[in-house]
């Protein structure tokens, strides 16, 4: 008798699809898929990835991650931008696993402009996310769907490193801190080169985040919070009583928020959690006029060290 195929994609199965579909990575798009289906089954298991669970994955690809979740959860929407890798996954998924098939839906959509999802609302993210938004993607998925109560993600390492780090390390900034608002975080393993085809120039790493049961306990919002995040670490290297001067209006006025918080005005952002940058905001009084102005999207831009950088010519869209 023989052995029943396995339906997770192997090398020679991610090449083919790519060939048919007229996919070549390339370094200028920055595409690396994973080929590895050992590696797949793992990253779902340290998800713990539920029977029960409504899971949204984020850059399915070609579907090897997908494929891997349909086999463990309840079932598994994917968001993807890419037009050709949209129009084809529900056939290779139809293909591959046409018991879960009715489990499965596509959505073609860029993950940063999505707000919902068909179906019944997520209760996990999984996710190979594209290197160059990562953050933002993420941050984004945490507000746009509170439903969401665990993520394992696979980065870039420096990106894991930044958004697991605690106060007082080289590396925690605005990730580390805005990741922390919404759900405790933890590195989760690293990821080899050799998974991916064609093979990146930087490693990987998984990234856990279990959302918080309770919110934060702070009469601040979170755009309230976040304004004064992102003043810090502007300035990283100067102490809170400068960096935050215009936040507050002026040094003075810093000082004196940063004195009824209970925080040191000679402090500087790397060494404060977020749970003191919650205090710092609830001064409404000194707050400046121009917080009171629609959110933006900071995480794109960050001016120092804590925006998630890609080394030059190592960028990827982390396709699984």
């Amino acid at each position: 008798m023989s052995a029943t195929p396995d339906p997770l994609l192997g090398p020679a199965d991610v090449r083919e699809l790519a060939a048919a579909l007229g996919v070549r990575p390339t370094k200028q798009r920055g595409q690396n898929f994973v080929i590895d289906a050992n590696t797949v089954r793992r990253i779902v298991r340290a998800a713990g990835v539920r029977p029960d669970d409504v899971v949204v994955e984020v850059g399915p690809g070609l579907g090897s991650l997908t494929l891997a979740l349909l086999e463990a959860a309840d079932r598994v929407t994917a968001v993807e931008i890419d037009e050709v890798l949209a129009a084809a996954l529900p056939a290779t998924v139809a293909a591959r696993m046409p018991e879960r098939a009715d489990r499965f839906t596509l959505v073609h959509s860029d993950a940063m402009r999505v707000t919902e999802l068909p179906g019944p609302p997520p209760t996990a993210l999984v996710a190979n996310l594209p290197y160059n938004v990562a953050v933002p993607v993420l941050l984004h998925m945490l507000e746009a769907f509170p439903s969401v109560e665990r993520i394992l993600v696979m980065v870039q390492s420096e990106v894991a490193d930044r958004l697991a780090a605690a106060p007082g390390s080289k590396v925690y900034g605005v990730p580390s801190v805005k990741a922390n608002w919404y759900a405790e975080v933890r590195r989760a393993g690293a990821i080899g080169r050799n998974v991916f085809w064609p093979a990146p120039n930087v490693d990987s790493g998984l990234v856990s985040l279990v959302r918080r049961e309770e919110p934060l306990a702070t009469g601040a919002s979170r755009r309230e919070v976040f304004a004064v995040v992102d003043a810090a670490f502007a300035q990283r290297r100067k102490t809170l009583r400068a960096a935050l001067a215009g936040w507050a209006g002026s040094a003075a006025a810093a000082e004196a928020a940063l004195r009824a918080a209970g925080v040191s005005p000679q402090a500087r952002g790397e060494s404060l959690t977020v749970h003191e940058f919650a205090r710092i905001a609830e001064r409404r009084d000194l707050r400046p006029p121009d917080l009171d102005q629609p959110d933006r999207d900071q995480d794109r831009d960050q001016p120092d060290r804590d925006a998630a950088v890609v080394p030059h010519g190592a960028e990827r869209e982390g396709r699984a």
